[in-house]
C-alpha cells in the first residue's frame, strides 16, 4: 500500500471542500482533496445563496434559529468569505454580482423566480418581476428548458428557436465556444427583428467562456442578454464548480479523483491517515489534520437507513430529528421535513461533537440544522462554513 503525506487532508469536492482547501492552501501548507466524483454543486444554478427568507441575507441570519450553524460565525467573517469569492472568480473571467445586503431574484427555467444573493454576471440582467419585454431564444430538441411555462406567467415575453445540431446543455455549450458557430447564430439572431427589451438564453452559452460570449451577443445586438439556469445538469454550477477546482490546483492543492475513502487509520485522540482505493489499490494518505466536506444526502456525506441516519467516513454521531416519524412532513412540497435539520453537529471551531478524535473538521450540507431548502442557504453557507473550517485547522495544526 502507497504511503502519501500531506499536512490536511480534505474529503469532499464541493464548494464547501474546495474552498477550506484552498484557503488552506494559501497559507502555504500541502493540501490534499480526495472525492468520489463530481459534487452536487454540478447539479446547481451556479447561484450563490446566503440566506434567502428575507431581502438583506445578513439581517436574515441573524434571525435563524440559534442551533443554526451560521450563528457559530461572526458576520465579518461571512463577508470576507463573499469577498474571497467574488474576487477569485473575477480573477477566473466569471465575475458575480451581488450584495450581501441584499438579495435578488433569477428567472428560472418554468417561469418563476428563484431569489438569490450573489450571480453570475451572465445572469445579472434577469428580469426582477413579470412585466418586463424578454425574447427567449431556445435550441430544437432542448429538454431541459420550458419557454412555454415562462410565456405562461409573463405576457410580456416571446421566444424563438434555432438548431445548434445538438439537443443537450453540455453539447450546444461547447458549439458556443466554436467562433465558426458563434458567428452563423449571431447572423441568424440579426435577423429576427426583435423588438423585446432583453434577450433570454437557457444557460448553455459556452463552457468557459460564457461572460465573453454574453458580452459578445450585447454587443451585436444592444440590448441586455441573461441566461436563464435549466434544470440539472447545470451549466452554471458545473462553471462555477470547476473555476474552484481551478482556483484551488492554481493554490497548489492536489485532487485524487474517484478515489472513495474506504478507512482510516487512528491512533489516540487523532486520525492519521485515511485509505482511499484508486483501481482497486488501497492508498494511505497521510495528515495532520482532516476536514469532512462530503455533503449531505445527495452528495452522499449521509446515508439514511429505515431507522437511523449514518456518516459515512469516520461514522461520526450524527443529529437525529426526532423520531423516525417526524423526518417527513406529509405535505411532499413542505419546505417543512425534519430530516432538514440532520447531520453532524459541531461545536463552535467546527470540531463535530462528541468526536473521539481531535483533528477532525466538518463543514458545508453535512452539518446539523441546516435546513438548506427552508433557509436558503446553499453555496453562501459553503463558503462561510469552508472558510471556517479551515481557520480552525489551521491554528489547530500550527
Amino acid at each position: 500500500m502507497s504511503v502519501i503525506e500531506y499536512d490536511v487532508i480534505v474529503i469532499g469536492a464541493g464548494v464547501s471542500g474546495l474552498t477550506a482547501g484552498t484557503l488552506l492552501a494559501k497559507h502555504g501548507l500541502n493540501v490534499a482533496l480526495v472525492t468520489t466524483g463530481e459534487p452536487t454543486a454540478c447539479l446547481s444554478t451556479g447561484c450563490i445563496d446566503v440566506c434567502s427568507v428575507s431581502e438583506n441575507p445578513l439581517q436574515a441570519i441573524v434571525s435563524l434559529p440559534q442551533r443554526h450553524p451560521y450563528h457559530l460565525i461572526s458576520i465579518k467573517n461571512i463577508r470576507q468569505s463573499l469577498r474571497d469569492f467574488q474576487q477569485a472568480m473575477t480573477d477566473v473571467g466569471m465575475p458575480y454580482e451581488g450584495s450581501p445586503e441584499n438579495n435578488r431574484r433569477v428567472l428560472s427555467a418554468i417561469g418563476t423566480f428563484k431569489t438569490t444573493c450573489l450571480t453570475p454576471v451572465t445572469m445579472q440582467a434577469s428580469p426582477q418581476n413579470e412585466d418586463e419585454k424578454i425574447h427567449i431564444i431556445t435550441f430544437a430538441g432542448l429538454k431541459d428548458f420550458y419557454p412555454g411555462y415562462i410565456i405562461s406567467r409573463h405576457k410580456n415575453a416571446s421566444f424563438s428557436i434555432y438548431d445548434a445540431g445538438v439537443a443537450t446543455t453540455m453539447g450546444i455549450s461547447a458549439n458556443f465556444e466554436n467562433e465558426a458557430f458563434l458567428e452563423a447564430f449571431m447572423l441568424w439572431l440579426e435577423k429576427q427583428n426583435i423588438r423585446e427589451d432583453k434577450i433570454a438564453f437557457p444557460a448553455v452559452l459556452g463552457l468557459e467562456s460564457a461572460s465573453a460570449i454574453v458580452k459578445t451577443i450585447e454587443s451585436r445586438m444592444e440590448c441586455p442578454v441573461f441566461e436563464i439556469p435549466t434544470i440539472p445538469p447545470s451549466m452554471p454550477g458545473r462553471r462555477l464548480f470547476n473555476h474552484l477546482k481551478d482556483h484551488f490546483r492554481r493554490h497548489g492543492g492536489v485532487i485524487y479523483w474517484g478515489w472513495p475513502v474506504v478507512g482510516v487509520e487512528k491512533s489516540g485522540r487523532k486520525i492519521e491517515a485515511v485509505i482511499a482505493e484508486s483501481q482497486g489499490r488501497p492508498n494511505s494518505l497521510n495528515a495532520k489534520a482532516f476536514i469532512l466536506a462530503t455533503g449531505s444526502f445527495v452528495g452522499g456525506g449521509l446515508h439514511a437507513n429505515r431507522d437511523s441516519i449514518v456518516e459515512k467516513v469516520f461514522h461520526l454521531p450524527v443529529f437525529l430529528p426526532g423520531k423516525r416519524e417526524t423526518w417527513f412532513d406529509h405535505d411532499y412540497f413542505s419546505l417543512s421535513h425534519g430530516i432538514g435539520q440532520a447531520g453532524v453537529a459541531v461545536d463552535s471551531d467546527f470540531r463535530p461533537v462528541d468526536c473521539p478524535w481531535d483533528n477532525v473538521f466538518a463543514c458545508g450540507a453535512i452539518l446539523a440544522h441546516t435546513e438548506t431548502l427552508k433557509n436558503g442557504c446553499g453555496h453562501g453557507f459553503a463558503l462561510a462554513t469552508g472558510q471556517a473550517a479551515a481557520r480552525s485547522c489551521l491554528e489547530c495544526i500550527r
